[in-house]
């Protein structure tokens, strides 16, 4: 490929990874915009984007070990935990807990992949734990149940990447489309009594699993064959600035000036310690993690 062709194929798969962080970005107004139950919007979300992804895929089961299940209840516990905290709390508040999944990655990265811990992780871990103590300044108590379950929804994340990074046989389209089919088996019988959706509700579900979800990890997948991993993380991030704008224009809710200070933080210190990074070459899968 020529110098120009291959230029034309980066700006490509970064437009596409850029789509689908937007995509992926739309995730807080949707669920906002539901009167459903948390548990019933994570089971249709999942349902409708599993079934996306098995059409669109077909993936084949990996070997089921220990590694590969860890990582699908990880997948389906955030999931679950995502649209929870999202009801509970401000979606601000909700995808910045989440992409503190990062700073555990970092954390545990030694103990579950014997992968060394360098002075910039621990620059890195140091800061994000600084900004998420943010989302909880003087205000532990019922009133920051959301942000705990935001905090554990990053937990689980980082667990989906450490189990299947161990595994590393290129199971992420399996873990995302299986993962997606589990969280809906396991909620169904939570919300069996209730299934009945309004149209409307049933139109924002829709295009929460099949776009959301479904559409924008496609893309993801079609860029990421062209741009390098930490330009992909990179542009990544324009989802949680883009998902509590969404929010804030269409639905008015305003994040508490302190948890967007938190938020600029962990973001702040994720950024710096992606550039500080080695480029890593494109990847083939890399799961989304909501």
């Amino acid at each position: 490929m020529t110098g120009r062709g291959r230029g034309d194929a980066e700006t490509r798969g970064a437009l596409l990874v850029l789509g689908a962080a937007l995509l992926w970005s739309t995730g807080g107004v949707g669920i906002k915009a539901l009167a459903e139950s948390p548990l019933k919007v994570a089971l249709y979300r999942s349902a409708f984007a599993g079934v996306t992804l098995l059409l669109l895929f077909r993936p084949r089961l990996p070997r089921l070990t220990p590694a590969f299940l860890l990582a699908l209840a990880s997948y389906a516990a955030c999931l679950t935990s995502f649209v929870v905290a999202t009801k509970w709390t401000t979606a601000a508040n909700a995808i910045f807990l989440q992409y503190s999944g990062v700073v555990w990655v970092l954390l545990l990265s030694p103990a579950v992949l014997r992968e060394p811990f360098r002075a910039r992780d621990a620059v890195a871990v140091a800061a994000a734990l600084g900004g998420m103590g943010l989302f909880f300044a003087g205000k532990f108590g019922p009133g920051s149940r959301g942000d705990l379950v935001g905090l554990l929804s990053g937990v689980f994340f980082a667990s989906l990447v450490l189990f299947l990074r161990k595994e590393r046989d290129g199971g992420a389209v399996a873990a995302v489309t299986y993962g997606n089919l589990l969280t809906a088996a396991i909620l169904a019988p939570f919300v069996a009594g209730d299934l009945a959706l309004p149209w409307h509700s049933a139109g924002i579900l829709v295009f929460l699993g099949v776009f959301q979800i479904a559409g924008a990890y496609t893309l993801f997948l079609r860029g990421l064959r062209h741009v390098t991993a930490t330009r992909a993380a990179i542009l990544g991030m324009a989802e949680p600035v883009a998902n509590p704008l969404w929010v804030f224009l269409l639905l008015g809710e305003r994040p508490a000036l302190l948890s967007l200070l938190g938020g600029a933080v962990v973001l702040g210190a994720i950024a710096w310690r992606t550039l500080s990074a080695p480029a890593l070459p494109p990847a083939a899968e890399v799961a989304p993690p909501d």
